[in-house]
């Protein structure tokens, strides 16, 4: 967000939706550590010497861009307007506007605290291959007391509407012996603990190996049985042709015994809790 002009992302994004029929999914965030200094500043934005890492003023940009989305006045009708279309001093939304707009929004959330505040903000929530935090647990039960976290969270506060949760995963089905060769070492591994932004974190293991051995793995992943959606994190530096490959594999011989379907429906909401 630290990037963004809140409003003019607030315009963009209604008619983005309204022209996909719902379809849209837009995920925002404080944004991840960078190799530029301040690099908001070259967009036109400037932080206080108590806001080095634009925390602060990431946050007060969601808050205004969730403002715009929910129709409130950002700015008023002058006196003297040509040709007259408002009464002078009428609180003027962001037009277009799209009631349905908040329930496509995610917050990306990189530790409990900022999972409990998309609960109380009322967005959809993200999270990513790694949690801003160090316990000892893995990445799937430190994601599964996120998820549990934000949803007691939702509930308290009284919204509405059933959110959907999303893990993200590397995960590379392996069918072929190319498959074999590109990614069969990556499975080896299992969750790290680094630093990122001063903060230690654990970071997920990358899941490989054939359709079945996929299957009984993320079964014992608690975050992705849990959430209501899986996103499949690919290598795209690496070609159209093989990323379409590894989600293809993944939706024909994986997802069906995650209890995965087909979304023919169009709009679809989480799981009810």
């Amino acid at each position: 967000m630290g990037y963004e002009n809140p409003l003019h992302l607030a315009e963009e994004a209604a008619a983005l939706n309204l022209l996909a029929d719902g379809r849209v999914a837009l995920s925002v965030s404080r944004g991840s550590p960078e190799p530029a200094e301040k690099g908001w500043e070259a967009f036109g934005y400037a932080t206080g010497e108590d806001d080095p890492k634009g925390a602060g003023m990431a946050r007060e940009k969601f808050q205004r861009f969730m403002a715009a989305v929910d129709g409130y006045g950002m700015a008023v009708a002058a006196e003297d307007q040509y040709p007259r279309l408002y009464r002078p001093g009428t609180p003027l939304p962001i037009f277009p506007h799209d009631p349905q707009l908040r329930k496509s929004i995610w917050w990306g959330a990189g530790s409990h605290n900022t999972a409990i505040q998309a609960a109380k903000d009322g967005v959809n929530l993200m999270s990513s291959t790694l949690v801003s935090e160090a316990t000892g647990q893995s990445l799937a039960d430190l994601q599964f007391d996120q998820i549990q976290n934000y949803r007691a969270a939702w509930k308290e506060a009284g919204h509405d509407w059933t959110p959907r949760v999303s893990v993200s995963r590397s995960i590379f089905p392996i069918l072929t012996d190319r498959d074999r060769e590109l990614f069969g070492l990556q499975g080896q591994g299992g969750d790290q603990i680094g630093i990122i932004d001063d903060t230690r974190t654990t970071f997920g293991r990358t899941y490989a190996g054939t359709p079945d051995e996929l299957i009984d793995q993320l079964k014992q992943d608690r975050a992705v049985m849990d959430a209501d959606t899986l996103m499949l994190t690919v290598p795209n530096q690496m070609g159209v042709e093989l990323n379409a490959s590894i989600l293809r594999n993944f939706a024909e011989h994986v997802a069906p015994a995650l209890g995965w379907e087909p979304n023919t429906q169009g709009r679809v909401t989480g799981y009810e809790f």
